[in-house]
């Protein structure tokens, strides 16, 4: 990365997990040198594996390694990395580290500290935004300590029913509907309180709550010449207790009028606050075609993968570009949308349990592929799925022609999805994609709640063979084995180093039981 105005040749990823490995295949492209950070149970982790250099946080849980500033910076220095790029989750919304960062005469890959501070508390981003004349749902904004009476009184004022929300919340933390007045102070010392251990911060305000409405973001980007674009947006209203769990671009609600229009209001609101980098400025979609401002995320989303396949940009590459001084690689004019992409997050979690996490060994992970099809994951076979951390997997992207084709590709894809050692989430995605309304586009924030997904409508289609047949146990045993080279075999099909193929006859005297499988699922 020569000839830039800050150049940087070494980046750190503040990261772990499928995002740290996705930064580190385009830092690579890109000719950089790749760091890892690790806690002790990641030592040999995915993410360590992929990176050049690999440096220990120490500690078990977030807390005591990812979250850690001064452990961040310190390893910055230690393996010699002029830029850290924090991914998402962890600090990457932490003015802290990005104020540590400047400190230390490191490039952060994202936003200046003023920006994400401004953005971090919702009261503030709200007035911030309402200044601008960006559309804001109405509520109240009262003081922090004011008496639940007043609060109450504010719920009046704003129609019912009303979002309780935390001032510093996120992912769904802090945040109560309330129906009617009786249930108002319940919900504030609720939500006060689960503020207050979460953020440190037990501040709430109120906002008007829109039935069935949709959550539509739009992705934003800006350079530090004063180029602000958006790259249209995604559709985010499957959700799971406030949790995104399917995403997808473009958006069958949102036509060029009204896309326009949003794409407008978002570019204003990423000016307000003199952004640089990639952000998310989240709106809620009503069924009258108005919209509101929810909130901004200053980092990379999880969900970018959709905005990559449908307007061909990598989004890392323009990041890791503006962060290094350099314009935007691309303007308004020239970005345009192409098909349709949907993204399933693929869970080690059981959904007949209530979606408790599940932990335990990979004996077998065996991700699709093929045309229109894309896997970001953190894991492969013989790898621990933790309790330390986030339970998921990879991520599974599609892009199709339109949305139908896209389903069809997702549903496949879902059904080629193997995995064996822990449960995960994959029947329960692909019931979604088969609902009706789901394919209807039929969408909003309550879908799941208004569709309870059975996980019986699962395996009665598996029983059914609609997505391929079920493998027999001994044969995923098998095939586990073969991708630890325990039965002599590599992945590939060819004899492992230093042993004899199985029955002395080379590759072709045991077929590579993947070739052989078929369209198999996970049970």
């Amino acid at each position: 990365m020569s000839g830039l105005a800050r150049p940087f040749g070494t980046l750190l990823v503040a990261n772990r997990g499928e995002i740290a490995v996705r930064i580190f295949r385009t830092a690579r492209a890109m000719g950089l040198r790749t760091v890892a950070v690790h806690s002790d149970p990641d030592a040999g982790a995915m993410h360590v594996r992929e990176a050049d250099l690999a440096v220990s946080l120490g500690g078990t849980t977030s807390a005591e390694s990812y979250l850690q500033v001064d452990r961040i910076i310190e390893a910055a220095r230690a393996a010699g990395a002029d830029a850290i790029h924090p991914g998402y989750g962890f600090l990457s919304e932490k003015a802290e580290l990005a104020e540590a960062c400047a400190s230390a005469g490191i490039v952060l890959v994202g936003p200046p500290a003023a920006a994400i501070r401004a953005m971090g508390d919702k009261i503030t981003a709200k007035s911030i935004m309402e200044a601008a004349g960006v559309p804001c749902v109405p509520g109240w904004t009262g003081e922090a300590d004011a008496p639940v009476e007043e609060i109450v009184a504010a719920a009046d004022r704003v129609g019912y029913p009303v979002m309780v929300k935390a001032a510093a919340g996120g992912g769904g933390k802090g945040m109560r509907v309330v129906h009617d007045r009786a249930g108002v102070a319940a919900a504030v010392e609720a939500a006060r309180r689960e503020a207050g251990a979460a953020f440190g911060d037990s501040r709430v305000f109120l906002e008007r709550f829109v039935a069935r409405a949709r959550h539509v973001e739009f992705q934003v980007f800006a350079d530090a010449h004063g180029r602000v674009v958006h790259l249209f947006e995604r559709e985010c209203s499957i959700q799971r207790r406030h949790q995104k769990v399917v995403e997808e671009a473009p958006s069958v609600a949102v036509d060029p009028a009204l896309r326009a229009r949003m794409g407008e209001a978002a570019v204003a609101a990423a000016r307000a606050i003199d952004y640089v980098g990639a952000g998310t400025i989240e709106f809620m979609l009503a069924a009258d075609g108005s919209f509101f401002f929810l909130e901004m995320n200053t980092r990379l989303q999880v969900e970018h993968p959709v905005t990559e396949l449908t307007t061909g940009e990598d989004l890392v590459r323009a990041q890791l570009l503006v962060a290094a001084g350099e314009p935007l690689p691309f303007s308004q004019e020239s970005l345009g949308q192409h098909g349709h992409a949907i993204e399933c997050r693929i869970y080690a979690e059981d959904p007949a349990a209530g979606f408790l996490p599940s932990t335990g060994r990979l004996h077998a992970f065996a991700p699709p592929a093929g045309p229109g099809v894309r896997v970001d994951s953190g894991v492969a076979a013989g790898d621990t799925v933790t309790p330390y951390y986030d339970p998921m997997l990879a991520k599974l992207i599609v892009h199709g022609a339109d949305r139908a084709d896209a389903i069809a590709r997702m549903r496949s894809a879902l059904g080629e999805f193997g995995v064996l050692g822990v449960r995960t989430n994959v029947g329960f995605l692909d019931a979604l994609m088969a609902h009706e309304a789901f394919a209807a586009g039929d969408l909003h924030t309550g879908f799941l709640e208004e569709h309870p997904i059975r996980m019986q409508d699962a395996e009665d289609a598996e029983d059914a063979g609609e997505q391929g047949p079920t493998i027999p146990t001994e044969v995923l045993l098998a095939a586990a084995l073969c991708r630890e080279g325990r039965l002599g075999v590599r992945a590939g099909g060819g004899p492992a180093a230093g042993r004899p193929s199985a029955g002395g006859e080379g590759p072709s005297a045991m077929p590579e039981p993947w070739t052989a499988a078929g369209g198999w699922r996970n049970t």
